[in-house]
């Protein structure tokens, strides 16, 4: 699975980020703000403060992070089995 090495806030609640494969999207979150964890987004400074975690996910606090992996599915329209080409033999095997 590719990392995340850049990641970049955007205006209207979106990020930028890119992979060391070299894709690169932009993913519009602004369906979370308010909500849950997310509720401390209604202040845009908050969302602004998106870094990349100790352990490569998409953060902005201890409260709050995302797995960078759903989001490059997101982005590439991929599936996890499109990555990980065992979970179809997996998933025939437990059918």
């Amino acid at each position: 699975m590719p990392t995340l090495i850049d990641v970049k806030p955007l205006d209207n609640y979106r990020l930028w980020v890119k992979y060391s494969d070299g894709i690169e999207g932009i993913v519009d979150l602004s369906d979370l703000v308010g909500k849950g964890v997310f509720a401390p987004w209604k202040d845009y400074r908050e969302f602004q403060k998106v870094h990349i975690g100790q352990s490569g996910e998409i953060a902005w606090s201890e409260e709050i992070d995302l797995c960078p992996d759903a989001i490059y599915l997101k982005i590439t329209g991929r599936k996890p089995e499109d990555l990980f080409p065992k979970l179809r033999e997996l998933a025939i095997l437990h059918a």
